[in-house]
């Protein structure tokens, strides 16, 4: 045994795998990238695939039904967050709270977005496109959004940066004027 090996320092089961851990970054991309995956594949079955009546009944009831799950759970979200700006929750309350929500809102987003794929939406009107996009925005918006989640609870009880409260106010902000808009195209589009 050489001095080399006697100072070297004792191997930990379990490091190595710490050592292969990615950055937190790449998770993000990987579900932006599923995102768009997504977005891209129910716009393509818009595209080529024409649902009879009984489909069509079908799908406008589970794009109604999930556009209450996915929007009810984000206004709730959005509802604790200025809780805990006006001092009335702490940050601790807030995450406990918002945290189960994330899988109403991913689960009424992909709802909305798979049903929607057999509606007949016209892809060839502006406000459609204009809503495909801002379905694609709060989705990306909805990644970002799960990674500032864990962000702020890696915060703990310490208290929170100002760049991370400005993120939160931008990220609520694009969430809801992408919601509200998307629904207030589906109205419009809805009467014709």
């Amino acid at each position: 045994m050489s001095a080399a090996d006697a100072t070297a320092t004792p191997r930990r089961p379990g490091r190595d795998v710490e050592l292969l851990r990615l950055p937190e970054w790449c998770g993000t991309a990987v579900a932006s990238l599923a995102v768009c995956l997504g977005w891209a594949a129910t716009t393509w079955i818009a595209l080529h695939l024409r649902a009879d009546v009984t489909l069509h009944t079908a799908a406008l009831f589970v794009h109604l039904a999930s556009l209450v799950l996915g929007f009810g759970a984000v206004l709730a979200i959005d509802y604790y967050g200025v809780l805990w700006l006006t001092g009335r929750k702490t940050l601790g309350e807030v995450l406990d709270f918002t945290a189960p929500l994330h899988v109403p809102v991913w689960a009424g987003l992909g709802g909305l977005l798979f049903s929607g794929a057999f509606l007949h939406p016209d892809l060839g009107s502006p406000l459609t496109c204009v809503k495909l996009g801002l379905v694609l925005l709060l989705s990306l918006n909805g990644v970002q959004a799960s990674a500032l989640h864990r962000r702020l609870a890696a915060v703990g009880g310490g208290p929170v940066r100002r760049s991370l409260l400005v993120r939160g106010a931008v990220t609520a902000s694009v969430s809801q004027a992408a919601w509200w808009g998307a629904v207030a195209i589906g109205f419009l589009n809805s009467r014709h």
